[in-house]
């Protein structure tokens, strides 16, 4: 698969004729289903069926059910089919920005409508980027219960053994602190739960020798859905109503890192990810309704 600077922008006609694509898929949210994700997160309780799905567990559906033969070397569906087929090879979650509007119930049959907003291309001190933004608007008959726009971030890949910018430490301004351990049981667990097949989680071998990391890397919308679960946590039991997360710098199994967070002038959280050498993993604000 072509991966230079030139191969990337072959077609860029192509891929932004993409914008306005749309998709649409209806699932049961099974209680078994998050029963099995508050046993991963390790909670005393489970939702019940007709409660509330607790925020970023809307993750854990609406992936597609590809065989085997239709995914690339590293796990992930091979381009093309909703989203254009960017011939970059590496391809990341970004970040989302979040509207929770009601609440949807456990074992309810929902639908996800999804729209591709934008693609654009840019450059990076590394090469060739494109961001792919999708907004997913997921609702339970006629009721909108949540409005999401995603960001996709296709890159080139950067050479085995390539030197690691040495991430700055985040700012000590903590309100709250929680300690994070991730071993490899909760990383093999989400991977299944979200019918994720990227190799960097679950297959060390690859994740070091393919793609260059030290170790296995922690999902990105894992951490948000803890950051998540960390804001109600100091929230005194409102729901969320909004919830924005970035992504900085990769997390590792093993490795413990710190959900924090402090309260701001409106109201807000500001929330982050902080990594075991005090570096800044995810940035995310929360708002309550």
């Amino acid at each position: 698969m072509p991966s230079s600077p030139e191969a990337a922008t072959m077609g860029s006609d192509h891929h932004e004729a993409w914008i306005g694509r749309e998709e649409e898929r209806s699932e049961r949210l099974h209680l078994s289903v998050a029963q099995t994700m508050a046993a991963t997160l390790d909670l005393e309780t489970a939702p019940a069926a007709g409660t509330a799905l607790p925020p970023g567990w809307q993750w854990l559906f609406f992936n597609p059910a590809l065989r085997r033969s239709q995914l690339g070397v590293d796990g992930h569906p091979q381009r093309g089919g909703f989203l254009p087929p960017i011939a970059l090879p590496r391809r990341m979650w970004a970040g989302s920005r979040i509207q929770y509007l009601a609440d949807l119930p456990v074992d309810a049959v929902a639908t996800r409508r999804s729209l591709i907003q934008k693609v654009e291309q840019k450059v990076g001190k590394r090469g060739s980027l494109w961001f792919v933004t999708v907004q997913h608007r997921i609702g339970c008959g006629e009721r909108a219960c949540i409005v999401e726009e995603q960001d996709i971030v296709y890159r080139e890949a950067s050479p085995v053994g390539a030197p690691q910018a040495k991430a700055e430490p985040h700012p000590d301004e903590a309100r709250w602190s929680q300690r994070v351990r991730p071993d490899t049981t909760l990383l093999f667990r989400y991977s299944a739960l979200t019918f994720n097949g990227h190799r960097i989680h679950y297959d060390q071998a690859y994740a070091q020798g393919e793609e260059g990391y030290p170790d296995l890397v922690v999902h990105g919308p894992l951490t948000a859905t803890l950051l998540q679960q960390f804001a109600l946590a100091q929230g005194d039991g409102r729901p969320l109503a909004r919830f924005d997360f970035r992504g900085v710098n990769p997390l590792f199994v093993g490795r413990e890192f710190r959900l924090e967070g402090k309260p701001l002038a409106d109201g807000s959280l500001a929330l982050w990810a902080r990594g075991p050498d005090g570096e800044l993993a995810m940035s995310a604000t929360a708002a309550f309704r």
